[in-house]
């Protein structure tokens, strides 16, 4: 079984930073590789995907809206995620969730049927 579990989130205003981690807590080798994405959901919307990463190789994906803004990072046998998150938009209010699954990120990576394990989230606000 899988556990994750985000940190960092907090209440910012616009143009500020922010950093979130996302840690796996499993059984199964320290030497893991997974694919671990970032999704967001703002009140009233649907949930969205904002980046993923695969572990094994270090490839990265990210939505439109928050390339050039936003970096995800990780290391292969490391089980920690992290999203760090520069020129804060109102419109990246949300509360964000990892998601976790052991196989390479597909091209499709906002497809959340992708991903066995989801964290509970961590809460975003940015006020302008």
């Amino acid at each position: 079984q899988v556990r994750l579990v985000e940190v960092g989130g907090a209440s910012k205003q616009a143009g500020g930073s922010l950093s979130l981690s996302c840690t796996a807590f499993h059984r199964y080798s320290s030497d893991s590789v997974m694919c671990v994405a970032w999704f967001r959901q703002a009140p009233g919307k649907k949930r969205e995907a904002v980046a993923a990463i695969y572990t094994d190789d270090g490839t990265t994906m990210y939505t439109d809206s928050v390339k050039g803004r936003f970096i995800i990072s990780g290391e292969r046998g490391k089980n920690v995620v992290y999203l760090k998150m520069t020129g804060l938009q109102t419109e990246d209010t949300g509360k964000y969730y990892c998601a976790m699954t052991w196989i390479r990120c597909p091209t499709t990576f906002a497809d959340e049927s992708t991903y066995n394990y989801w964290g509970q989230g961590t809460q975003v606000t940015v006020s302008s």
